[in-house]
């Protein structure tokens, strides 16, 4: 059990919590939730002992193991996959190595009864108590077991972690704080480099294997499957209800319900008692009666109505020009790298107004798939956009491309043309940037921001086929149910390379799988088609 108590933190004079306490314990999942800015990853952080408080402590247990994953990438070193995840038990092979030395000058010492002799028997005692305690473990076979259900082939294992993107070493990172069998487990958003397949499986351990868990994460799906108590941090506090972020988000309008009619109440009682101040402050016969009520307004803790994050995204796409009938015809396309074959003989036609889907696991060609149809990569067979189509092209590193010597407020001005130029601020302010951003330089944005204000550039031309590579990565639920709503209404045509089963959910009718080198058509929503390969999945282990 790990205790959190009084926790106080303030940035420059501002108070971010105020006297926050709660209890972790052994068997909770909890979602940390709360809008950007409320303070969940500096929550995270301090539990982690990662940052401290400016009052207030986190007890826990002597020999209590707590694993965090900020969002962050590993510090780069030449070490394989293999042997970077095998990290996770450095501390039990040097146990181990230590050990063994210690029973090697057992057997080869003679002074049986020197203080040295017995001393070092002390020290092997301790170790062994210590080294069997964590018990039996085959130590390569679990980290062979963590890395694979990560997405990792074994032909990745001997690889150096240079040679892989910040989204797979994340996941490398993720594979040691699983394999240390931690009491407490503190993710910050760990969906944002998984596929479909490695978030279910994530799903799978954590409900089945982990012990404590605290998790920050913009996925819903994720955060109900795996959660049974959500914490809100909102305006210096906390609430704290028993229940997954599902029946939270229930629970919480309820509260927020009561809270405005117990302001509204008070509002009222104290415009009444201020009336009979004013009416009779003068009159001595009423003296006591108007002291009363004046000590009583003084004394008086006003209520307040938790914020609710009510910013809207109210996004609009340009009208554009009409495409012709199939924006997107693919036949026989075909991509290798070298020796390296990705996928071949893929053909497909997208209609217009299409929303379709890109899923598979990493690194099976979806991103190549839609460089290609982009023309930034070299392929073999033909890839033909339609009459008339106008692409807007979203990319996984789009945020990375923002010139970071502009504000944001010049970022959006310098791409703005014609009478949308006068309602900048309005669609910065849509967007969650408010006046105090406007002159901030991208390079001291977040990763949320500066893929927010990506996504604005992206929505201020005009077309009719927008390809969105992961767009929901930084985003918070919020915004994710408005850009979902605004694709919603989109009129033109959609290519949704997503892991995000929520977001994907009620938006594509037809689904491209990628895998085993073939691109894989399927006319049903994700919902039907996640629910037909796990039956797949099931039938199979029943076969084997």
């Amino acid at each position: 059990m790990i205790s959190i108590d009084g926790l106080g933190v303030e940035f420059g004079g501002t108070s971010l919590f105020k006297d926050i306490s709660f209890v972790v314990n052994d068997t909770d999942r909890i979602a940390l939730m709360g809008k950007n800015g409320a303070g969940k990853s500096t929550l995270l952080k301090i539990v982690a002992g990662a940052q401290k408080p400016n009052k207030g402590k986190v007890s826990a247990p002597k020999d209590a193991i707590v694993a965090y994953l900020p969002q962050h990438l590993m510090e780069e070193n030449n070490r394989t996959v293999f042997d970077e995840a095998s990290q996770a038990f450095s501390e039990a092979l040097y146990m181990q190595s230590e050990l063994d030395e210690l029973n090697k000058q057992l057997t080869i010492r003679t002074d049986y009864d020197s203080s040295e002799y017995y001393e070092i028997i002390e020290k092997v005692s301790a170790l062994s108590e210590r080294l069997y305690s964590q018990g039996d473990i085959n130590f390569d076979a679990e980290v062979e077991k963590i890395l694979i259900g990560l997405g990792f082939q074994r032909s990745d294992f001997q690889r150096q972690t240079t040679e892989f993107s910040g989204g797979w070493r994340m996941r490398i990172e993720l594979a040691k704080i699983l394999l240390q069998n931690p009491d407490l487990i503190l993710l910050d958003e760990p969906t944002n480099h998984l596929d479909i397949e490695s978030v279910q499986w994530l799903e799978e351990f954590l409900v089945n294997s982990a012990k404590a868990v605290i998790v920050i994460s913009h996925d819903r799906a994720f955060v109900d499957n795996i959660t049974n108590r959500t914490i809100e941090v909102t305006m210096g506090r906390i609430y704290d209800y028993k229940v997954n972020y599902s029946q939270y988000l229930v629970l919480r309008d309820e509260r927020r319900v009561h809270q405005q009619k117990a302001f509204e109440e008070q509002r009222k009682m104290i415009a009444s008692t201020q009336q009979f101040i004013d009416r009779f402050k003068g009159t001595y016969s009423k003296t006591l009666q108007v002291q009363s009520r004046v000590k009583m307004l003084e004394k008086l803790d006003i209520l307040e109505v938790d914020e609710v994050d009510s910013s809207r995204l109210r996004l609009r796409f340009p009208p554009s020009k009409r495409s012709g009938t199939y924006p997107v015809i693919a036949e026989s396309v075909t991509k290798k790298y070298d020796d390296h074959l990705v996928f071949e003989n893929a053909s497909f036609s997208i209609q217009r107004g299409e929303k379709v889907s890109f899923v598979g696991k990493n690194g099976e060609g979806k991103s190549t798939m839609v460089k290609a149809i982009m023309g930034e990569i070299d392929y073999d067979g033909n890839l033909t956009l339609g009459h008339n189509t106008q692409v807007a092209y979203f990319a996984q590193n789009e945020a990375s491309l923002l010139d970071e010597t502009l504000t944001v407020f010049q970022t959006i001005d310098d791409v703005a043309k014609g009478e949308i130029r006068t309602k900048i601020k309005d669609i910065l302010g849509a967007f969650m940037f408010g006046a105090d951003d406007w002159d901030k330089k991208v390079k001291v944005l977040s990763g949320g921001e500066r893929t927010r204000l990506a996504m604005i550039k992206l929505l201020l031309e005009p077309v009719n086929f927008l390809i969105l590579d992961e767009p929901t990565n930084h985003l918070d639920m919020r915004t994710k149910d408005i850009l979902k709503q605004a694709l919603k209404d989109f009129d033109g045509t959609l290519i949704l390379v997503s892991h995000d089963r929520d977001f994907l959910d009620g938006l594509v009718s037809k689904i491209y799988e990628f895998g085993n080198k073939r691109v894989k058509e399927h006319l049903e929503g994700i919902g039907e088609f996640l629910e037909r390969k796990k039956m797949e999945h099931l039938n199979e282990l029943e076969k084997k």
